[in-house]
């Protein structure tokens, strides 16, 4: 339900007054490219080497991909593998498994005898995110090859659906709400996110009724506080652990979970009462068509910094 960005049509000018100088379009171009990495907070490029060393003192660490591109998971593992050179133990929540695929996602990172197919059907992959698997087999790889925790994120599919059907209210009377433990929890109706997701959630389903987009914002907000219930789960568990290597957690979920820091970031560190280290990392493709972009991206602060990868073989990214 929540779209992974708002993204602006570029208006092409032409005529002398639109035509941009060699020395012009070169200086344009040395801040954007492929694998950049920039802080929105300055503006500037940080160089991956000074900037993981920032990462390694987070509770959080928050990642926001286009689903199923590659290169989006090459910086994932570039992250994670470079957490493990420091010295740590990272865990890792994921968007793309649902809570009630929890157990079959644990025993496949911990048992070398389940398959991979006994996995799949077990974690109910294609119930609950579909596509192709191979997409994210490598985060899930380097996890079983480590022995890294793994979180599933994501509320079951079945329940986002109810509210996305009846409304919340009418929701926390159904018994899936009470078996998943979100019965009783608070969901955040925070007025920042609320005009956020509503306005993206017109923009790529126009001509709905008001009643159906406070529904599908609800449900936004009931996987949005759910993904951040259990980021704070673990965090919990590994701040009481013995272990004092373990963590950061990374949190690997759709770029529209992690947008201007209010969908999980916001809930999270509400719950912790503010009281952690966290930074957000919003991955898009490079474009030289999508300069305009980037630069509203970085001055509006779509995250603490955005990581620019090369082009997904499905193309540039979608607008919803």
């Amino acid at each position: 339900m929540v779209v992974t960005a708002l993204w602006l049509t570029v208006a092409c000018t032409t005529g002398e007054g639109a035509k941009v100088s060699g020395a012009s379009q070169d200086e344009r171009h040395a801040l954007f490219k492929e694998w950049q990495i920039i802080d929105t907070a300055t503006g500037q490029p940080v160089a991956f080497d000074q900037w993981s060393a920032l990462l390694l003192q987070q509770d959080i660490i928050y990642l926001g991909e286009e689903h199923h591109n590659r290169f989006h998971i090459e910086a994932a593992n570039r992250v994670l593998e470079q957490l493990k050179t420091g010295g740590r133990r990272p865990a890792l929540g994921m968007e793309m498994f649902g809570w009630d695929g929890q157990a079959a996602l644990h025993q496949y990172v911990v048992d070398a005898v389940m398959t991979r197919q006994e996995f799949l059907q077990a974690v109910k992959w294609h119930q609950n995110w579909g596509g192709s698997y191979d997409d994210y087999e490598p985060l899930i790889r380097l996890a079983r090859e480590y022995h890294w925790t793994v979180d599933a994120m994501n509320p079951p599919k079945l329940l986002v659906r109810i509210v996305a059907k009846n409304g919340l209210a009418q929701a926390r009377l159904d018994p899936m709400m009470e078996q998943w433990g979100m019965k009783d929890e608070v969901i955040a109706d925070d007025p920042m996110y609320r005009a956020r997701i509503l306005e993206q959630l017109q923009a790529c389903h126009g001509g709905g009724a008001d009643s159906q987009y406070e529904t599908m914002f609800e449900a936004s907000m009931v996987r949005d506080e759910g993904m951040a219930k259990t980021l704070v789960h673990r965090l919990n568990q590994i701040r009481s652990g013995s272990d004092r290597m373990a963590g950061p957690l990374v949190s690997y979920t759709g770029g529209g979970h992690i947008q201007y820091n209010l969908p999980v970031p916001k809930r999270v560190a509400r719950r912790l009462d503010g009281q952690l280290r966290q930074v957000s990392i919003f991955m898009t493709s490079f474009d030289a068509g999508r300069i305009e972009e980037f630069k509203d991206m970085i001055r509006e602060k779509i995250a603490d910094y955005l990581w620019l990868t090369p082009v997904s073989a499905k193309g540039p990214p979608r607008r919803c």
